[in-house]
């Protein structure tokens, strides 16, 4: 790993452990109690390995979901680019002289072409992401429409959501081609 990713990763956990800490503690005013109808079923999803908040405050929930967040849009950054590596082709100069004219101006040129790689890997992963995200919105409307347990529709949510953010990394890895384009700027 380099310095400058752990220097990030350290700077985070030292400002989510006391965020994280703060909103599993428990104040009087404006809470309210997490409640879960044992009667229905005989999950316990509070009762994990982690220490989670039984009662909520307006800015406990907030902190919770600005963590929820932050760690979803970095494992889509860390997918995307993991995608983005294993789709490319090798570099195609034919194919960047065949371009628009409004691409190619007297101050703006490409520097680097390559063209989409279009393997059947990439549509492989792809139909699986997709399949994988009707399976989870089918999962979260059961889950909603039956009201037999709604404890994880979030679960069900983020898969839909991660599994079509995926297939969005995957199609631009492997379909899109990767332009990169150098231009005169005057600084004056």
């Amino acid at each position: 790993m380099r310095t400058r990713t752990v220097a990030i990763l350290l700077i985070l956990l030292l400002v989510l452990a006391p965020t994280w800490f703060a909103a599993v503690q428990t104040s009087g005013e404006h809470v309210g109690e997490v409640e879960i109808d044992t009667s229905e079923t005989d999950m316990r999803p509070l009762q994990t390995f982690l220490a989670t908040p039984a009662e909520f405050t307006p800015a406990q929930v907030g902190v919770v979901i600005w963590i929820a967040l932050g760690l979803l849009g970095g494992l889509l950054a860390v997918v995307h680019r993991a995608m983005h590596g294993s789709g490319e082709a090798e570099p195609d100069v034919t194919t960047a002289d065949a371009t628009s004219p409004w691409f190619q101006t007297d101050h703006r040129w490409i520097a680097e072409f390559q063209s989409a790689a279009e393997s059947a890997d990439g549509l492989y992963v792809i139909l699986g992401l997709i399949a994988a995200t009707v399976a989870f919105a089918l999962l979260a409307i059961m889950e909603f429409t039956t009201l037999a347990r709604t404890q994880y529709i979030g679960l069900y949510v983020g898969g839909l959501f991660f599994t079509l953010g995926g297939a969005t990394a995957a199609y631009s890895a492997w379909f899109l081609p990767h332009v990169t384009v150098a231009e005169e700027r005057y600084h004056g």
